[in-house]
């Protein structure tokens, strides 16, 4: 039984980019350029500097298998399962920190942990990418970007279920370099007109 579920879901990740090439959109989220840090990952960096900084040797995306694909999966249900949604004035009294979580968490805390736990599953940092993007309200956001040869996907604590990154109703803005931790690209969504970026 276990063996058809993982076959499915193996199957199910093949359709989806199957339907990404119909759509004519890039698997991969288009790149245009250097841009600011969020104040938030700053803030962040100057407390764990070992996870800002150059990458190494960036070998291209995570060739998804499914056994790195259930690891994925995995990750992104127990974190999203595990914390208490809040926000950060909800647990530190403060508009903005970033940080691992404890029992609760704001988006960014939830990336951040399921960061650290796929980079201990033995996934890249290059892969694994902080990622802010506009929620439909107009609201900002951050997600997990994991940088695979079948496509961008993404790791979402609004919901369990993870999709190529133009299949969410996000308008993505900037993540993380794959080359540096500590640097940040802007994003060119090409389903939307070009917006500024979140301060």
């Amino acid at each position: 039984m276990t063996r058809m579920i993982k076959t499915g879901t193996l199957a199910f990740l093949f359709s989806l980019a199957a339907a990404q090439t119909a759509m004519a959109l890039p698997a991969n989220t288009p790149l245009a350029g250097a841009t600011n840090q969020p104040i938030g990952h700053y803030e962040f960096c100057k407390q764990y500097s070992n996870e800002c900084g150059p990458n190494g040797r960036d070998d291209g995306p995570l060739k998804l298998t499914q056994e790195n694909w259930q690891t994925i999966l995995n990750v992104n249900y127990a974190a999203n399962t595990e914390y208490v949604p809040m926000t950060d004035m909800e647990i530190y009294g403060v508009e903005e920190k970033w940080t691992y979580p404890d029992t609760a968490a704001d988006c960014e805390d939830y990336v951040l942990i399921k960061r650290k736990r796929l980079m201990e599953a033995g996934i890249s940092p290059s892969n694994l990418l902080i990622t802010v993007v506009l929620q439909p309200s107009g609201e900002g956001h951050a997600v997990l970007t994991v940088r695979t040869d079948r496509g961008d996907f993404v790791l979402d604590n609004m919901r369990n279920k993870v999709l190529l990154w133009s299949e969410t109703e996000y308008r993505f803005l900037k993540r993380q370099s794959s080359a540096n931790s500590g640097k940040w690209v802007k994003l060119q969504d090409g389903r939307a007109e070009a917006v500024g970026s979140v301060k």
